[in-house]
């Protein structure tokens, strides 16, 4: 009878093993290891990293040991799969007797972003496996490898190193080993299990048992993640290996293969209709090929259309790079108006003058920035300067004109002429007339040109002299003159000849 007992006993233990038996299954895509770790261009495939994180062909060092850096790495995709394990392999060292801050172990909902938890942002969804280096409540418990689930509410307890909210820990020292220390971490059917393997021993399966709870209820897919950080301490935290594996039980594996089985029934379906619709199109086609033929044309676009969206990507780039111009272009006027107007209220504010080496200039309350330069008096002036030299440009012109006439009229009184009639009065009065007014105006000129250089520094006087317009003026109507006078006495040889030469001579004084 008590065989009969101890042998139905053994069965039902045997079955129920059989029963919890795992499907384990190695997931490449969310683990990385060396060597070439990390490829040509700096990346770790389906991870990404930033931060003060380093990936190499061997490691990935989250934290250099400098003060006051963050690093973090993240896988890119989520899980497909509800039960996992994870085996990490890294290293901590430190030239001080007393690292900081530590390493995070992440499983979120959600990518964490740079924050305050181990390089990671606080209140996250999820689990966080801690091996925390410094001891912030000065009881003496650190090195602490602790574990903590938070349901985005919780903010992390950084004071008494969050032993309050902890679902279980151990005291390890993982700093300064002469071997990896590694990391095993289970979560299968809500129990979550944490082994530590001290890094004292090179044999990968010295294991110990860091803690142990049941009920952890933690989101069924998420992203694997490692940050870490250092403070007015630091450490080198260096990750060697990050490998996951994906646990399933006997039931999913039930349910994936009837799912399987059920996958392989559509295919086949899909693949006879995929023969039939081929079947069905070749008749069509025999049927009718030049509905077919128009169908292919149609398809493809031609060159001229080709050329013409070409051609409007490039117009459209074109808009594009002249609107950003001149947004620029706007930017860099207003803070050259914003410039001056500091400059001018900070010249008006001092009264003209300057403050001595080393001091500051007493402000004014009350002052208002003074005789500031707006946008639209530097296009006034911009547009000014343009019609001047316009003009002196006309001026020039026309002056050479007179020039080269003046030379063909001196070339034409040197030929022999016949008997002329001697110059009278009235034309040395109307020369003498003419010299005195262009002194005048080379005076005029000098004299303003005296004033704009002694004036201050900066400043412009508030009446021109002689305008522009006026200049002109006066310089037609002398050339006017001039010229109706040349021709009332083009009879004369001797009257041209010395027009000619006065002239020439006023021309050469002029440039």
């Amino acid at each position: 009878m008590d065989l009969c007992w101890s042998l139905a006993l053994l069965l039902s233990l045997i079955s129920f093993v059989l029963s919890q038996t795992q499907h384990r299954r190695f997931e490449y895509k969310y683990s990385f290891k060396g060597p070439y770790l990390a490829q040509k261009d700096n990346l770790v495939p389906f991870w990404t990293y930033s931060g003060n994180a380093i990936a190499s062909e061997e490691s990935v060092r989250i934290t250099p040991s400098l003060r006051s850096q963050k690093g973090q790495i993240w896988t890119k995709n989520p899980t497909n799969f509800e039960w996992w394990e994870v085996d990490v392999v890294f290293r901590v060292t430190g030239r001080g007797r007393i690292g900081a801050d530590g390493l995070a172990i992440w499983f979120t909902d959600k990518p964490g972003v740079e924050g305050p938890v181990f390089g990671s942002s606080d209140q996250w969804n999820g689990l966080g496996v801690f091996f925390d280096s410094f001891d912030n409540d000065n009881k003496r418990n650190n090195p602490y490898v602790m574990a903590m689930v938070n349901d985005g509410t919780k903010v992390y307890d950084h004071e008494h190193d969050g032993l309050s909210q902890q679902l279980g820990g151990c005291l390890r020292d993982f700093r300064n080993k002469p071997f990896p220390v590694r990391a095993k971490i289970e979560y299968y059917k809500n129990v979550l299990t944490l082994m530590i393997h001290n890094g004292m021993t090179n044999n990968e399966k010295d294991y110990e048992i860091c803690m142990r709870a049941e009920n952890v209820y933690i989101p069924p897919s998420g992203y694997f993640g490692i940050t870490a950080a250092t403070g007015g301490l630091a450490d080198d935290h260096d990750v060697l290996k990050f490998l996951v594996t994906s646990l399933r039980s006997p039931e999913e594996m039930a349910v994936m293969q009837a799912n399987a089985e059920e996958e392989e029934r559509f295919r086949r379906e899909f693949q006879e209709y995929q023969e039939k619709t081929k079947k069905a199109r070749d008749e069509y086609v025999a049927q009718n090929p030049d509905s077919i033929r128009k169908e292919a044309e149609e398809e493809y676009e031609t060159g001229e259309q080709r050329e013409l969206r070409q051609i409007f990507q490039g117009q459209g780039q074109i808009h594009d790079l002249i609107r950003n111009l001149h947004a620029k272009l706007d930017e860099i006027i207003g803070r050259q108006e914003r410039t001056l107007g500091l400059v001018s209220a900070v010249h008006s504010g001092m009264g003209g003058q300057v403050a001595p080496t080393g001091q500051v200039p007493p402000a004014q309350v009350g002052a208002l920035p003074g005789d500031t330069i707006r946008r639209h008096e530097v296009d006034s002036i911009l547009n000014n300067q343009r019609d001047i030299v316009a003009t002196a440009r006309d001026i020039k012109n026309f002056v050479n004109d007179i020039h080269q006439k003046s030379n063909q009229l001196l070339t034409n009184s040197q030929k022999p002429q016949g008997s002329v009639q001697p110059v009278g009065y009235d034309l040395h009065v109307t020369l003498n007339e003419m010299k005195e007014g262009l002194n005048i105006v080379k005076r005029d000129l000098g004299t303003a040109n005296q004033r704009l250089t002694s004036g201050p520094a900066g400043g412009c006087p508030p009446v021109s002299c002689v305008s522009t317009g006026m200049f002109i003026t006066f310089m037609v109507i002398q050339v006017v003159l001039l010229i109706g006078y040349i021709v009332y006495r083009g009879s004369s040889g001797d009257s041209e000849g010395c027009l000619v030469r006065w002239f020439s001579s006023r021309h050469e004084h002029f440039h």
